[in-house]
């Protein structure tokens, strides 16, 4: 942690920390950069040198299935850490922003550049900022996940991937795979994957008896 930490920091200014920022539309991200920009604490970066940032900013209205896309995006570009700016967040999404890296969320009707900031310093510090009636709702899936679905199938947590959830949770919705596709920004073949390894993995038989199972498991 801390040679990454080091790594994403402006050598000219001692402790200011790299943040770049991502957006769902350029309207929102102009308005991250204005609460960033021209604050000691930080030295936002963009272009080749997001691959250097300590910790990303990623903002949207609310938690889709373009912005799982735009969190994982982001996670591939850097192991860093990420705050969340949304307006929303819908509890069932909550173990798939875990899994982009997502330490920190603030509503974006209380994000002042203020708590930006102090959001921005608990992430590079390696700590994290989340209400505390999300932060329960969280320990409560992980701990039903893994007294429901995964000690039943002897799985760990580690077997069963956000992806897979968001797969299985379209499925539910009645989409095809290359609905699915489309929607994440997956290949089709892609998918059709994802959905072979989960169902043999838990000896299932067709895509509506995996619906099913994680219906009946409350994975969906």
């Amino acid at each position: 942690m801390t040679a990454q930490l080091s790594a994403g920091r402006d050598p000219a200014v001692s402790g200011r920390v790299r943040v770049a920022v991502h957006a769902a539309d350029p309207i929102t991200r102009m308005g991250v950069l204005a609460s960033l920009r021209g604050r000691a604490e930080v030295q936002v970066v963009s272009g080749d040198e997001t691959a250097r940032a300590a910790v990303r900013v990623v903002a949207a209205d609310r938690v889709t299935a373009e912005t799982l896309a735009l969190l994982r995006d982001s996670a591939e570009q850097a192991d860093c850490p990420v705050v969340l700016v949304v307006s929303d967040v819908d509890p069932a999404y909550l173990l798939m922003v875990a899994e982009c890296r997502v330490v920190a969320i603030l509503p974006r009707a209380a994000a002042t550049p203020d708590r930006v900031i102090a959001a921005v310093a608990a992430a590079a510090a390696g700590a994290g900022l989340i209400a505390p009636d999300l932060l329960g709702e969280l320990l409560r899936q992980l701990e039903r996940l893994h007294r429901e679905v995964l000690t039943p199938n002897a799985l760990t947590a580690a077997s069963l991937t956000a992806r897979e959830i968001e797969v299985i949770r379209l499925l539910a919705d009645g989409f095809t795979a290359a609905e699915i596709a489309r929607r994440i920004n997956y290949s089709e073949r892609t998918v059709k994957t994802v959905i072979y390894g989960v169902t043999r993995r838990m000896n299932l038989r067709s895509r509506a008896q995996l619906v099913a199972h994680a219906v009946r498991h409350g994975v969906i």
